[in-house]
């Protein structure tokens, strides 16, 4: 009974550290969480002449590799790049690695950052609705790439929407649209919250990523 009651009682005191837009926070992070190990499966079992790049891995590995928290940041293979750099390698024509490990390390670390970084929020902690806003935009900036980068067979660099011929699948863009929608909520929510206004901004053909800070 004495354990029990200590157990309680430490998760109250954490707890009385947490605001209702920690919680808020973190339940989105894990969503985004979630939504991105899906897709990076999904992605691994569309391409997997990407997997194959590194011998002895499986989409499990990878998948622990990337999602850590915090992220590993001894990722050698990348240059030790993370963000919109990491994103921006995978992209690149001559890029001889794992294209989906680097696109979505990328951007699970561009999206991990608009949290301050943290893996846990508590009431110090403050996140920045443009940072949030920015990452939403960031995530429409990388589907444009995706759907528009191309290898000099005229295929697609990384392959998502089905090919001429095949059925359509919108699953891919059914969890892009829904990682888009958690950004803009949260920082929407964390604009309301501290009064700030968020600016806008019109996304444009060829358009570099937006800053995200830290």
């Amino acid at each position: 009974m004495s354990c029990g009651c200590s157990s309680s009682g430490q998760f109250q005191i954490k707890n009385l550290a947490k605001t209702d837009i920690d919680e808020v926070s973190e339940i989105h992070m894990q969503q985004v969480t979630f939504l991105l190990r899906n897709l990076t499966e999904k992605l691994y079992k569309k391409n997997p002449a990407e997997l194959k790049k590194n011998i002895d891995q499986t989409i499990e590995s990878r998948l622990n590799r990337i999602f850590s928290c915090p992220p590993d940041k001894n990722m050698i293979e990348l240059g030790n790049k993370d963000g919109s750099d990491a994103i921006l390698l995978g992209f690149e024509p001559e890029y001889k690695g794992d294209r989906v490990f680097a696109m979505m390390y990328g951007l699970y670390t561009m999206i991990h950052k608009s949290y301050n970084s943290k893996c846990e929020l508590f009431i110090p902690d403050s996140l920045n609705e443009q940072a949030l806003y920015n990452s939403a935009k960031n995530i429409e900036i990388f589907v444009w790439r995706l759907n528009t980068r191309l290898k000099e067979d005229g295929h697609p660099l990384i392959l998502t929407n089905s090919l001429e011929g095949e059925a359509r699948n919108l699953s891919y863009e059914r969890i892009f649209g829904k990682l888009i929608s958690l950004q803009d909520t949260m920082a929407l929510i964390v604009s309301r919250k501290t009064g700030r206004i968020i600016k806008e901004v019109v996304l444009f053909t060829g358009m570099a990523f937006l800053p995200i800070g830290l």
